[in-house]
């Protein structure tokens, strides 16, 4: 049970691009350059340049008078230039604290050209509605995106796996539960590497391979508060029990962690239904809830209620940048 804990709302690229295309209404028809604030926002604003059909910068580029190189499409069109532009776009793909989208405010402000720029951002929480002009959709938080999700504080209050996560999964040949395997273990090639501190690594690795496993840890600084191994005899009782999931869900379960990462989608779906809490698969981008039936369809009619809300909002004119 989570015992109350704040529940993850997880985005991916996928989602980035629906919710632009489903705003491009509410966003000036008389927009004719995109501006992205690096690096997540550029991201956002590619994709609103595609479905615009106009260019494309980034900011530093549109402060010092550069458009980003256009395809062949648009560089024989008759396309607005940062002279030549009507109405200039700045767009992030998500705000919480407003601390990038006021940074950016400043610098453009200060280069002069602050009268033709709209503000906007994909994603924003209840709080940051007023710091742009435009938003797409509102994400309460705690959220994660996909493309940030190594650099995201969220992961303080994360369980991680390691193999396919950390590192690439041992071949058949290396798990072989002897040498070949404390080899795997002393070289093995990282995948993903988390630039804060992990709350805890959660792994089927057995219990007699701690030190291996440190070592390697502390090679690749990764930094973590717990590692959490499974203290069986060897790797054909592991097989035996074939428990891998229900291990890491039991300890994620009573943990106050939010989010389990895992690279194996099945075991995702199982610690997440086992747990009532979410999972995230890294092989597939799938996420998985943890909820209940019910909860899921509250959820669904609460999150439906909300985007009619914000459709009678953009229908009034004093909204309108």
């Amino acid at each position: 049970m989570s015992r109350g804990l704040p529940r993850v709302s997880f985005r991916d690229v996928g989602h980035l691009d629906l919710a632009i295309q489903r705003s491009l209404a509410a966003f000036p028809p008389d927009i004719d350059l995109v501006v992205g604030i690096p690096r997540s926002g550029i991201l956002a604003a590619g994709l609103f340049a595609v479905h615009r059909g106009i260019p494309l910068a980034d900011l530093h580029g549109f402060l010092e008078g550069r458009v980003l190189t256009a395809g062949a499409r648009l560089a024989t069109a008759d396309h607005a230039t940062i002279d030549t532009a009507r109405r200039i776009l700045v767009l992030d793909d998500s705000v919480f604290s407003g601390s990038a989208i006021a940074k950016a405010r400043d610098l453009i402000d200060a280069a002069g050209l602050g009268d033709r720029v709209v503000y906007g951002a994909v994603f924003v929480v209840p709080s940051a509605t007023s710091l742009v002009d435009i938003h797409c959709e509102i994400v309460p938080p705690p959220r994660v995106f996909s493309w940030n999700l190594m650099s995201h504080s969220v992961l303080e209050r994360s369980c991680l796996d390691i193999d396919g996560v950390l590192c690439f999964d041992p071949t058949d040949e290396e798990n072989d539960d002897g040498p070949r395997y404390r080899e795997f273990l002393e070289n093995a090639a990282p995948h993903m590497r988390p630039s804060r501190r992990v709350h805890a690594l959660v792994t089927s690795r057995l219990e007699k391979y701690r030190p291996e496993t440190e070592a390697w840890l502390a090679c690749h600084g990764v930094e973590y508060d717990e590692l959490v191994m499974l203290d069986l005899p060897d790797a054909e009782t592991r097989r035996a029990l074939n428990g891998h999931a229900a291990f890491k869900a039991e300890f994620y379960a009573a943990s106050d962690a939010i989010l389990f990462i895992e690279s194996n989608a099945k075991q995702a779906h199982e610690i997440a239904r086992r747990s009532r809490k979410p999972a995230l698969c890294t092989d597939d981008g799938s996420f998985h809830d943890g909820l209940s039936a019910p909860e899921r369809t509250l959820r669904r009619q609460t999150r439906r209620v909300r985007m009619q809300m914000r459709r009678l909002r953009r229908l009034s004119p004093s909204r309108r940048p």
